[in-house]
């Protein structure tokens, strides 16, 4: 589908999609730091999808300071893609409902459009998480190996940035098009991977967005998770973001892939489970030359792979 409102959006303004499916509890949060943003002129579009909790309460009481747009439940790239086609300005920014936003946020990725030029099609800042109680969970100083211009493949290798710290142009979406709606969860990645393969994208060093970590995340869901990871890399293969006879690149990918299937099952308390993903990697591709471009320290499979084993024989919970 297409925006008709696209084609006549201001040349400024930024328009924050919050898709919400029964986070009312955590709602509001996003929303005041939406509204707290030193960026202006802006629109806050709440996609209300489905919720059957207090969330159309929480948004009434916001009045006329943001738009809410109510639809069946469809998901959250459907949830997505209705915010991006009600948007009125030309760029574009995403919030999930669980996070939220340092108040200069959106000024400083803007900044970072007007110096980029017309072929920067996203920018994203680093983020940090924060635990139910609100206190932020220490960021490993290897995280900010990778800065700065980013291609597609780097993003077909290892997300990169979450989707609570992206903005984008709202053209991109009619070029590469919408969030793929058949994904139920990674559909950022995919997304990324094709405006990756049309338009620059930058990823700054400010950790400016704040990512909530608890129970209830959908990624904290092993199984759906692999499931829909490998499915984005063998989109992005079948599309020749990456030409599919680099079988070198390819069989990286997949061994990165499951040393994050292996700690999503460690996550899980499902040892035996991340023992044998984390073997699979070494067998796949044994040995990463450059393991900081993946924010990781050297050896770190075999050292992951021993304490998988550990736990797994002493019944660690």
């Amino acid at each position: 589908p297409t925006s008709t409102a696209a084609a006549a959006a201001p040349l400024t303004g930024v328009s924050v999609v919050i898709p919400c499916y029964n986070y009312a509890h955590y709602l509001p949060q996003a929303i005041d730091s939406a509204l707290a943003q030193s960026y202006r002129p802006l629109e806050v579009v709440v996609v209300d999808d489905g919720s059957t909790d207090d969330t159309p309460a929480v948004v009434a009481g916001y009045g006329e300071r943001i738009r809410c747009i109510r639809k069946a439940n469809g998901g959250l790239p459907a949830a997505r893609n209705t915010g991006i086609q009600a948007a009125t300005y030309a760029f574009v920014a995403f919030l999930d409902a669980d996070d939220r936003w340092a108040p200069e946020f959106l000024t400083t990725v803007m900044a970072a459009f007007a110096g980029a030029g017309e072929g920067c099609g996203l920018v994203a800042t680093r983020a940090q998480a924060f635990g139910p109680d609100g206190a932020l969970q220490p960021r490993p100083c290897r995280d900010r190996a990778v800065r700065g211009t980013l291609r597609s493949r780097d993003i077909i290798l290892r997300t990169r940035f979450s989707p609570s710290a992206v903005v984008t142009r709202r053209r991109v979406f009619e070029d590469c098009g919408f969030f793929d709606e058949t994904l139920t969860s990674s559909e950022d990645r995919d997304m990324w991977i094709r405006i990756g393969s049309r338009f620059e994208m930058v990823l700054l060093p400010e950790a400016l967005a704040f990512i909530r970590n608890h129970p209830s995340s959908m990624s904290k869901n092993a199984d759906r998770m692999k499931l829909n990871t490998r499915r984005v890399i063998r989109k992005a293969r079948s599309q020749r973001v990456v030409s599919p006879w680099a079988m070198g690149f390819w069989l990286k990918v997949l061994s990165y892939n499951q040393v994050q299937c292996a700690w999503m099952y460690h996550d899980q308390r499902r040892h035996l489970r991340a023992a044998s993903e984390m073997a699979a990697s070494l067998l796949t591709w044994p040995w990463f030359g450059r393991p900081s471009r993946l924010n990781e320290p050297v050896f770190f499979r075999v050292r992951a792979l021993r304490r998988f084993l550990w736990e797994a024989c002493h019944g660690a919970v």
